[in-house]
């Protein structure tokens, strides 16, 4: 009796001291007390801290208007554990009227890590300025196919720019808010996410789906976030491979999984089994269900344990973060935000084709400038789901033109009546055509409503070509923008036109930021983060509508350097007002062990009479590999900033380690021995990589 009467007293003061013991302790410290709160827990207590607890009302209310509140998770007013504040992302907070910047893919067009943790840090400021406390907008799937529809939610085709590029924006939000990074695994077709079983060997997933995440998860990302779709027969919710064996067991993350919204769980016994630890955004398998599981058996408590342990942990680890007293409502699209946005909408667009000095258009050598295109006077600055920002206001390309035109005449015509847009040409010194796509033609599918969803085929729409051809047919100085958020084809029309910028979804400043590429107040600096085919034939079988679907080891820039395929433009390419010149490339080792490193460096010069910024890009290949393996593959990219004249030298990293394939029936990664070749350059193109040399890998 004595005993247990100690146990009981044990129990009460952890839950006496409860949550304050655990943000007063550190270290191993902070685990045991967490340890003592969630013993000291009932069935009850604990199973409150799994599931989404926003009320029905506020859930019904957001049918109509998502994020209009906070998503809330757990909670326990009478231990003092705050619930989770949910927000999603990633252009911005999609709560309340944010900083909306420009759309993942094309911050990823930028190739620039700091200035996505910048994007980060001012997203985690304008979260915690309105309540929230954890940020979902770490999208990193990898678009198999450019026309799924949310490939613009996530940075590119290549695991190392997205695992880069996510783990900048996690650095920064993590500053002040917790960041989820999402959908683990296989997310990359839209309408049938909900069902889809995406079959995929475990070298490909490894190798190909995954890398991006363990990235984002060795730089602390605080949640990870399961998809709809199954992998292997299995949905991601309940896989315990990719939950259990890989995420918590390989990779040893101890942050929480969430699910993905409604229909991301689909059974009490698999999904707790299986390694989710939170069911959103509400209570249906993770409730009276799940306590009905664990007392007939079914789930052992200790897995209810165990998961809350990791929500407690994760809570407590943000519980001190940033600086509370600055999270001021002035900061939510203060002057900052609003220069940041600039900032991305000008580094993210990508000059594809420029031919007789057609950009920049000098404003002393210009009497009157034709804008052209529905779409130069439309706010389009991404899909309608949960990635939705609603900023005060948007600049579109028109507007941006106009207020950066100086005494050059601007004339609009909406494209309409095709004529009249030719004869608008023809009566301007220049034309700029603005064409694309909108929310409605891509972006997150909502059931019931005809918005968003995938592109099957890339292609513009015969109206926009047409509408090309008759201006290029007119004007001789004709730039056409495009505005997707993701590849579009030009085949057909490209060679008619002089000069392309592909434009994305710019956010609420992209207007202004067209302005500055297009009378080159800006060096347009960006790359192409995905491959732009010349056709949809060159690109992996995709059928929106699949039930099943199987993922091959090939995709992207890999795709076509395995087929020997020309793209249209290649992954990493974009043009600039000035030329860069490679030189004297230099290894610091011929050859290294397998626990080895070689660093590589090169020169580079700016040859032209304008100051900008080149992404140069390390690819490393093994071509006498024992294993089918990439021509080459992403290993490194730096974005260089030069004066006309000036050379500067940049260095890469390459470790033995990071080249290693999975071997499938080791069940771990191998170091090859032989020969591997390094290549810098500008894109993935063999014409671009200007520079290459060899090392040898020895011991295994």
């Amino acid at each position: 009796m004595r005993r247990e009467g100690m146990m009981k007293g044990t129990k009460q003061g952890a839950r006496d001291s409860g949550w304050n013991a655990v943000l007063a302790a550190h270290g191993e410290e902070r685990e045991r007390s967490i340890a003592r709160l969630v013993e000291s827990m009932s069935l009850d207590e604990k199973v409150r801290e799994m599931a989404g607890t926003t009320n029905l009302l506020k859930q019904a209310m957001m049918l109509f208007r998502y994020n209009k509140y906070h998503f809330l998770a757990g909670g326990d007013k009478g231990l003092g554990i705050p619930p989770l504040k949910f927000t999603d992302g990633p252009r911005g907070v999609a709560f309340g009227n944010s900083t909306c910047y420009p759309v993942s893919m094309a911050r990823g067009a930028s190739w620039d890590r700091r200035l996505e943790e910048r994007i980060g840090e001012a997203i985690g400021v304008e979260a915690r300025a309105q309540g929230c406390d954890f940020f979902g907008g770490v999208c990193i799937n990898l678009p198999r196919h450019p026309g799924w529809g949310r490939a613009q939610e996530t940075f590119g085709e290549d695991p190392c720019l997205l695992g880069e590029m996510g783990a900048a924006l996690v650095r920064g939000a993590q500053r002040h808010v917790m960041a989820c990074a999402k959908h683990y695994a296989c997310n990359s077709i839209e309408e049938s996410r909900f069902y889809v079983d995406v079959r995929v060997d475990e070298r490909t997933l490894r190798e190909v789906y995954l890398p991006h995440f363990k990235r984002c998860v060795d730089e602390g990302v605080a949640a990870i976030m399961s998809a709809y779709n199954k992998v292997n027969g299995r949905y991601c919710a309940h896989n315990r491979h990719l939950l259990r064996d890989i995420l918590k067991g390989d990779w040893g993350f101890d942050g929480l999984v969430m699910s993905d919204f409604v229909w991301g769980t689909r059974s009490t016994v698999d999904a707790a089994l299986g390694g989710l630890d939170i069911e959103m955004p509400m209570r249906r398998y993770f409730g009276r269900r799940l306590k009905k599981a664990v007392s007939s058996g079914k789930v052992p408590e200790t897995v209810v344990d165990e998961a809350v342990t990791r929500i407690l942990r994760t809570k407590a680890r943000f519980a001190a973060a940033g600086s509370p007293a600055a999270y001021t409502r002035d900061r939510v699209v203060c002057k900052d935000h609003i220069a940041l946005a600039f900032e991305s909408a000008r580094k993210s667009i990508v000059l594809l084709k420029n031919e007789k000095g057609t950009l920049p258009l000098r404003r002393d050598g210009l009497r009157k400038l034709a804008v052209i295109g529905k779409l130069a006077e439309r706010e389009n600055i991404g899909d309608y789901g949960s990635s939705q920002v609603r900023p005060p206001y948007i600049v579109t390309p028109l507007q941006g033109i106009r207020a950066a035109a100086g005494s050059v005449e601007i004339t609009y015509d909406s494209g309409e009546d095709i004529s009249l847009a030719a004869q608008a040409a023809r009566e301007a010194d220049a034309v700029v055509l603005v064409v694309g796509f909108t929310g409605r033609d891509e972006g997150e599918s909502i059931p019931y409503i005809k918005l968003g969803g995938d592109r099957e085929d890339l292609s513009l729409r015969e109206t926009d070509i047409a509408l090309i051809e008759a201006v290029a047919g007119a004007s001789e100085k004709c730039a056409v923008v495009l505005q997707a958020g993701s590849a579009v084809l030009t085949a057909g029309w490209r060679d008619k036109v002089p000069a392309i910028l592909m434009a994305w979804y710019g956010g609420m400043e992209g207007g202004n930021g067209l302005a500055a590429i297009i009378f080159g107040d800006e060096n347009p600096s960006g790359k192409l983060p995905v491959t732009f085919p010349e056709s949809n034939a060159q690109l992996p079988f995709f059928d929106k509508k699949a039930r099943s679907i199987e993922y091959d080891y090939y995709h992207g820039y890999r795709l076509f350097d395995k087929k020997g395929m020309v793209p249209a433009f290649p992954f990493g390419f974009g043009l600039h007002y000035t030329e860069y010149a490679y030189t004297n490339l230099r290894l610091s080792a011929q050859e290294i062990g397998a626990g080895g490193t070689t660093t590589v460096e090169a020169d580079i010069t700016n040859r032209g009479g304008m100051a900008g910024c080149e992404i140069v890009q390390l690819y490393v290949g093994c071509p006498a590999s024992g294993v089918d393996r990439p021509v080459k593959e992403l290993r490194g990219f730096a974005r260089v900033h030069t004066e006309p004249g000036e050379t500067k030298k940049v260095s890469f990293e390459v470790k033995a380690q990071d080249l290693a394939y999975y071997d499938v029936d080791a069940a771990g990664w191998k170091v090859e021995e032989g020969e591997y070749t390094v290549y810098v350059g500008s894109s993935s193109r063999g014409a671009d990589l200007h520079l290459s040399g060899i090392f040898t890998v020895s011991g295994s």
